[in-house]
């Protein structure tokens, strides 16, 4: 049983670098700039993959499978349109609800089955299904949750001005418009990704990490304003 949760956590570890995981996370703290925006994706996300391992959770999926992607190309438009308007627009009264994490989690989570969580049920239905299952949300909050963090800093560098941060945030903006609907077409239109996923993921994971250290590179982090908060 410890070795099925260990490979149970390493496939949720490898979930969280699916692509449209980073795009969600990234597109999401330009809406919601908050550092914890990763650990509740996860968690909606990871909920969902549980009540599939225990085998209460087809319905919900079953329901509301096209909402997923639906809500990838959402992402990636308002991300688009704040890439052309150049400016961050003012903070709105209402989050729109693509803006609240664990319900994104949970739709994307609904729409997008990868082979790291197929591979995950298929291990739950021979063994203890709920502790597979938080296993495997266990990874996929640690991976998840650093992305999120580092989304959160590279953006609050970039509302104080640092010049890397604001490149890299334009640069990733582009990357995450890309992915958004590239990722959320090819589910539509029932294009198999599953072979791709995991280089593509990693590949992915690799560059955005690597630009949002660079961000940081050659600054310290100041205090932001009480006007870039609000963005």
């Amino acid at each position: 049983m410890n070795s099925v949760s260990v490979v149970a956590f390493a496939l949720g570890m490898r979930h969280g670098t699916d692509p449209d995981h980073l795009a969600a996370i990234d597109a999401l703290t330009r809406i919601r700039p908050r550092s914890t925006n990763g650990v509740f994706f996860a968690v909606g996300h990871g909920l969902v993959v549980l009540l599939l391992a225990v085998g209460i959770g087809h319905v919900l999926a079953g329901r509301f499978s096209f909402v997923g992607p639906w809500t990838l190309i959402l992402l990636g438009a308002i991300n688009l349109w704040r890439l052309i308007r150049g400016t961050p627009p003012a903070p709105p009264m209402k989050r729109p609800i693509v803006g609240q994490p664990f319900l994104l989690g949970m739709l994307l989570a609904a729409g997008f089955e990868t082979s790291s969580q197929l591979a995950a049920l298929i291990l739950a239905g021979e063994n203890n299904s709920w502790l597979t299952g938080a296993a495997f949300a266990s990874g996929m909050i640690l991976v998840d949750g650093l992305d999120g963090l580092l989304a959160a800093s590279t953006q609050r560098l970039a509302a104080v001005g640092q010049e890397n941060a604001r490149a890299a945030s334009r640069l990733l903006g582009i990357l995450v418009v890309i992915f958004s609907f590239g990722l959320g077409t090819a589910e539509l239109a029932g294009v198999e990704l599953d072979r791709f996923a995991l280089p593509l993921g990693l590949t992915l994971f690799v560059v955005v990490i690597g630009i949002r250290v660079w961000a940081r590179s050659g600054s310290r982090l100041e205090p932001p304003s009480v006007e870039a908060l609000e963005r």
